[in-house]
């Protein structure tokens, strides 16, 4: 390959996980391949055919980004899951949680020291 050629190529990677497996596939592609192209030609979709690109978003590097956005070298195009949880209703439940732990060891402390405290 002449220094033309090698330059008309990018390398970049397709990602995506799953709550067993991770995959970050490494892909050489001509130079206006899109994000759509890179998935299609890595095999994930073969891999892992859960993936629904209708319904899934995609990124690079945590930014979403169209189908048709053009790659340039070393981007990783990463296939997005859907939220199993809504994070702000997560957050708020773990919050809950943390205080009412905290309220009930607050009670077993004044509980416990009422009744350790030397009577005159």
């Amino acid at each position: 390959m002449d220094r033309a050629e090698a330059s008309e190529l990018l390398n970049v990677e397709v990602a995506y996980a799953r709550p067993d497996v991770q995959l970050v596939l490494p892909l050489t592609v001509s130079v206006g391949t899109t994000a759509a192209q890179a998935i299609e030609l890595s095999g994930i979709l073969e891999r892992c055919p859960e993936i629904d690109l209708s319904q899934q978003k995609i990124g690079i590097f945590g930014k979403l980004v169209s189908p048709d956005t053009a790659l340039r070298t070393r981007d990783r195009v990463e296939i997005y899951r859907g939220l199993i949880a809504d994070p702000k209703a997560a957050r708020k439940q773990r919050a809950a949680k943390k205080q009412a732990e905290a309220d009930a060891q607050g009670e077993a402390t004044e509980g416990s020291s009422e009744a350790e405290a030397p009577t005159e």
